[in-house]
């Protein structure tokens, strides 16, 4: 299971708290809605750095929600563990975005099939080249079949893991958009490449929340509980 101790310095649970597929939100408050609004059952296995954990039910299935924090050295140490000392197969990130491409809308669902990124987190691996961080294949597949029989219109392909939010070169975003990236966020691509390391399975979903060329945005509330398609999508991902 790894050569950390269970719990960690930054998770309480004990062996067999956490599912096999965890739903992972940056806010852990986002976390602590989701199970109270759609798992029967619930427990709270963590509350380390309030980065609040929960394991419960939905449609008889075992499933686990965590907050993975903003970043990628956040998302980079919770996901790690939960893969490498934890036994979890499948973490499905399930965030907010802000919208490059002219092809994205407000409220869109986007399905990060890759994550190109500006961090230097590849580098830990000492690859011969460029990794591509990619999604699981399988579990993005499953994704989009469920969205198309719920009715719910997706939109698939690159996306943008930056290590910058607030950006002193405003040419950045044009540069991205020219190459077909459809939004930004700050965690797939760490996501992607621990997944690969660890031979598990992961997946980005995302809501548009802003758009960068629109100026259009949701309200800090609405990021929080507005996001029902995407969380439903995810949610049908438990094994």
């Amino acid at each position: 299971m790894g050569n950390s101790p269970v719990p960690t310095p930054h998770n309480g649970a004990k062996l067999g708290d956490i599912a096999k597929t965890v739903l992972m939100p940056g806010d852990p408050l986002r976390a602590k809605y989701i199970a109270d609004t759609y798992l029967e059952n619930v427990t709270c296995f963590n509350t380390v750095r309030n980065m609040l954990g929960f394991t419960g039910e939905y449609k008889g299935k075992k499933i686990s929600i965590m907050g993975g924090g903003m970043g990628m050295p956040s998302i980079g140490i919770y996901s790690y563990e939960l893969f490498n000392f934890y036994g979890v197969d499948n973490i499905i990130r399930i965030g907010s975005a802000g919208g490059i491409s002219d092809e994205v809308k407000l409220m869109d669902v986007v399905v990060g099939m890759g994550a190109c990124t500006n961090s230097n987190y590849a580098s830990q691996y000492k690859l011969p080249g460029t990794f591509a961080p990619i999604a699981s294949y399988g579990l993005m597949k499953k994704a989009i079949d469920i969205a198309e029989m719920q009715g719910t219109k997706v939109v698939v392909g690159n996306v943008l893991s930056s290590d910058i939010f607030y950006s002193a070169d405003t040419t950045v975003n044009d540069q991205w958009k020219q190459m077909g990236v459809l939004a930004v966020e700050m965690e797939a691509a760490a996501l992607y490449m621990n997944a690969a390391k660890a031979g598990k399975n992961a997946l980005c979903l995302l809501t548009i929340s802003d758009h960068l060329y629109t100026g259009e945005e949701l309200s800090a509330h609405d990021r929080q509980v507005g996001f029902g398609k995407m969380m439903e999508i995810a949610l049908e991902l438990a094994e």
